[in-house]
C-alpha cells in the first residue's frame, strides 16, 4: 500500500511570498550549486576572487554539510525557489551575534533567474525573521564594488549605505572598494508600511 502524503497548504505559510518560497537544503541541490560555480563574474561579484575549477565532489559535499539546517558553520541556509518549484538561487542567515543583535545575509541567484525580483523576495523572507522572531536589530552587508544587482536590491530593501572600505579586495588585476549598507529594524518595519 502506497503512502501518498496530502497535498500541503502553503495560503499561511511564513516562508513564502506570491513568487518564492525558502526552504531546506536538499541532496539534489548539489547539481545547482554546481552549475552556478562556472558563472565566473557572478562567483567573483560574491566571493570577491575567482574560486578554484568547481568539481561535483565539492558540490556534494557542501550540500551535505548543509542538508536540512544541519549547518555547523554559524550559517543558516536555505534553497530559494519559485512556486512552481524550480531552485532559483541560495540564501543564508550569517555572523550572527545575539549579544549585540547584528547580523548578515549572504544571497546568490542562479544567472538564468536574475532580474526577476527573486534576491529581494527572499531577502524580505528573511529579514523578516530575523528582526520579527530572533529579535535581532541591525542588518549589516557588504556589496562589491561594481555590483550593480545587489546594490540595487539593497536601495530597494531600504538600507542606508553607511560607508565605503576603499580597495580592500584584489581582483581581476585591481584593487576595489567594499560598499557598506545597513538597516535596522525599524527602518524594516516602516519600509513594510510604504
Amino acid at each position: 500500500m502506497e503512502n501518498k502524503m496530502r497535498e500541503i497548504d502553503y495560503s499561511n505559510y511564513f516562508w513564502q511570498d506570491g513568487e518564492v518560497r525558502l526552504r531546506a537544503i536538499q541532496p539534489e541541490d548539489w547539481e545547482a550549486h554546481y552549475i552556478n560555480r562556472f558563472d565566473t563574474p557572478g562567483r567573483r561579484l560574491l566571493e570577491c576572487a575567482v574560486e578554484l575549477p568547481p568539481t561535483i565532489a565539492e558540490a556534494q559535499k557542501f550540500t551535505e554539510g548543509n542538508l536540512d539546517f544541519s549547518s555547523t558553520n554559524g550559517r543558516i541556509m536555505f534553497t530559494i525557489e519559485n512556486l512552481k518549484g524550480d531552485n532559483v538561487g541560495g540564501i543564508n542567515l550569517n555572523s550572527i551575534d545575539e549579544r549585540n543583535g547584528t547580523f548578515s545575509i549572504g544571497i546568490v541567484i542562479d544567472k538564468d533567474n536574475r532580474g526577476k525580483g527573486y534576491g529581494t523576495r527572499a531577502m524580505k523572507i528573511l529579514l523578516r525573521y530575523a528582526f520579527l522572531e530572533r529579535r535581532l536589530n541591525k542588518f549589516n552587508d557588504a556589496v562589491l564594488e561594481g555590483n550593480e544587482g545587489s546594490t540595487k536590491m539593497m536601495r530597494k530593501l531600504g538600507c542606508v549605505q553607511e560607508g565605503v572600505r576603499r580597495k580592500v579586495i584584489y581582483t581581476n588585476g585591481q584593487y576595489l572598494d567594499m560598499i557598506l549598507f545597513g538597516l535596522t529594524k525599524d527602518e524594516f518595519i516602516n519600509k513594510q508600511k510604504e
